[in-house]
């Protein structure tokens, strides 16, 4: 894998890993998130340790990409306060679906 696929490939990951939690309401896209044995909608908090999450897996392997093309450089702090922000950025579209969109209810006719 050369070194331009796989910046691609970690974009897109980030990007759809930072959207999966605001788009579904499975945990972690795999296990139903239920409330007194029915099925519920996740709370906020869950979606956003799922985010924290999904960013460490997509962080990890961005690391591993690292290593395997050459050397991997260590960071500071102000790198993942940044990535972690670029991160967030990349969630927006579905925290705007899932909390800001108005839905209409559907008119019968």
């Amino acid at each position: 894998m050369n070194q331009t696929l796989a910046v691609w490939l970690l974009i897109a990951l980030a990007l759809v890993s930072a959207n999966l939690p605001f788009l579904t309401e499975r945990v972690f896209a795999v296990l139903p998130w239920k409330r007194d044995g029915a099925v519920a909608v996740k709370p906020f908090w869950v979606r956003l340790f799922e985010v924290l999450v999904f960013y460490a897996i997509v962080g990890a392997l961005g690391f591993a990409f690292e290593s395997a093309l050459g050397n991997r450089f260590s960071q500071t702090w102000e790198f993942y306060a940044i990535t972690l922000s670029l991160y967030l950025v990349l969630a927006y579209p579905g925290f705007v679906y899932r909390y800001l969109f108005k839905r209409h209810p559907r008119l019968l006719t």
